[in-house]
């Protein structure tokens, strides 16, 4: 996941836990036959929802419930003591509830926006270390794996989509996050698992937090090293003393608290990471070698490792939910010839080809991120370089803002005064991007951070939440004929821990071993 990832702010949304409980009801009946969704046997008391908030791409929160919503979801809770014909009104109103119809934003996205956006979400460092992946896969086992990889987390992001619908129809919210989405599957599926839903909410938010700080870590490294390649040219100094340089404008920078100010940095950063792209493109398809200087397959030791930096560049789908809930015409998003597939076919498609002739191009040269393969003594390569290491530097602050949007509530509620409260803020911001500096200094080697940091935190985002939230969150409404939706998530939850498992082994591995050498 990369520079829209800020989109998701993370504010937690007050979905009311539930409301008293009402009348018995079996655990397999249908929701939305049910008076409310906090109407479960076993429910926990709470109080009226809040309005839902989520961030639009302009990153300006905005209240995404309308007066009627609100209206219509009191009725709800009410209807909790009312007679049986109330109860089946209510689950006539809950079938018919869209909740794109329930949403007020003040600045709705259209589909170009959107898909914009989307790529822009998707598209950083990660791509540029997919030739270091294909090393670890073949140049065959990669080209194919990175395009079922590419399906697999789509569908998997369209799962998230579809569980989040079906959720907002259930509890009548116009809109829910990430972490709202797990801790609402939770607490309206079977009643053995409903005391878990803070528990599901509380680890999504964790790994998101770890998925951005190893972000961090990457982007701390990417520009270190970069750098360096340009410096040693001229004359050579570690990679250490880079980082050191790097750690005060870094702490300066991140010390702007509002992203309405970061707006023209965020602009200079894409462009200069297009231009760059398209430079290192042109470098990689001049004079290229025989497919037959390659490895088509390469060993089962590595494979692991692969895993884990693809699934790092796939990881967007933490932008997912807010760039849906933000769109003018959200009935878009989805389908076959929707927003969502048409990024992410792009996306797929850049991967591909990166890897592929990057590999090709390098073959087992190739390192972490592809733009340190570029001709030292060549003027234009040494400017990709720069300019590539500059809009990393300066997108750092857009991944920064989710951790800190995630710590800082808990840091300043310790607080009492105004005063006291920006200062515990301040001194969070400068211990956050000191301790990636302190990670980043400790894993000096850029492949070996992504593909750890895909392994772990990216591919329980990506591949083992969306299934496991289908399959609570279906529960009562049943997963179709022989039961395939069952099956199918069972598989893509042992895919991906089969993944996070190996690729995390091997990537700590290749740590270790290279700190020992």
């Amino acid at each position: 996941m990369e520079d829209l990832t800020p989109l998701t702010n993370l504010q937690q949304i007050p979905i009311p836990e539930s409301a008293a409980h009402k009348k018995k009801m079996t655990e397999r009946q249908p929701l939305l036959l049910q008076s409310d969704a906090s109407d479960y046997e076993g429910s926990r008391g709470g109080g009226p929802a809040r309005p839902a908030r989520s961030s639009p791409p302009d990153n300006t929160l905005v209240n995404v419930h309308s007066e009627d919503s609100m209206a219509v979801h009191a009725a709800a809770l009410g209807s909790a003591s009312g007679s049986g014909d109330d109860d089946q009104s209510t689950a006539v109103d809950k079938a018919s509830y869209n909740p794109t119809l329930h949403r007020t934003l003040e600045h709705p996205t259209s589909n170009s926006e959107t898909l914009v956006h989307l790529l822009k979400g998707n598209i950083g460092t990660g791509i540029l270390a997919m030739p270091d992946a294909f090393k670890n896969a073949g140049l065959y086992v990669g080209l194919f794996g990175t395009l079922i990889m590419g399906v697999i987390c789509t569908h998997c992001m369209h799962m998230l989509v579809n569980c989040s619908h079906e959720l907002c129809r259930r509890l009548q919210q116009p809109a829910l996050d990430f972490s709202d989405v797990a801790y609402c599957s939770f607490e309206t599926g079977p009643l053995g698992l409903r005391r878990y839903s803070l528990l599901a909410r509380r680890i999504v938010t964790t790994f998101l937090f770890i998925t951005q700080i190893g972000f961090c870590c990457v982007y701390f490294l990417f520009v270190a090293l970069n750098i360096k390649d340009v410096m040693d040219h001229y004359y050579k100094i570690d990679v250490h003393i880079y980082l050191l340089i790097m750690l005060m404008p870094m702490i300066v920078l991140n010390l702007v608290r509002n992203l309405k100010y970061l707006t023209p940095v965020s602009l200079i950063a894409a462009i200069l990471t297009v231009a760059g792209l398209a430079i290192t493109f042109s470098y990689m398809l001049h004079d290229l070698p025989d497919v037959h200087t390659v490895k088509p397959v390469a060993t089962w030791a590595t494979l692991p490792l692969y895993f884990g930096t693809a699934i790092y560049a796939f990881e967007g789908i933490g932008v997912v939910l807010p760039l849906e809930n933000n769109m003018r015409t959200p009935d878009d998003f989805g389908g076959t010839t929707g927003v969502l597939n048409t990024g992410m076919v792009v996306v797929a498609c850049l991967y591909t080809s990166v890897g592929f002739f990057g590999y090709l191009k390098y073959g087992e040269d190739v390192k972490g991120s592809v733009t340190l393969n570029l001709p030292q003594g060549d003027g234009l390569s040494q400017l990709v370089r720069l300019s590539m290491a500059v809009a990393i530097f300066l997108s750092y602050t857009l991944q920064f803002y989710v951790p800190v949007n995630i710590v800082e509530p808990f840091v300043r509620s310790h607080f009492d005064t105004t005063r006291a409260k920006d200062l515990s803020a301040t001194i969070l911001r400068v211990v956050l991007v000191t301790f990636t500096f302190l990670l980043a200094t400790c894993i000096p080697n850029l492949g070996s951070i992504i593909s750890l940091v895909g392994a772990v935190s990216s591919s329980a985002l990506a591949l083992i939440a969306p299934p496991i939230i289908e399959i609570i969150t279906f529960y009562h409404v049943g997963y179709g004929r022989y039961n395939w939706m069952l099956w199918k998530d069972f598989l893509i939850l042992i895919f991906g821990l089969c993944g996070f498992v190996f690729g995390t082994w091997a990537s700590l591995a290749q740590i270790l071993n290279d700190r020992t050498h």
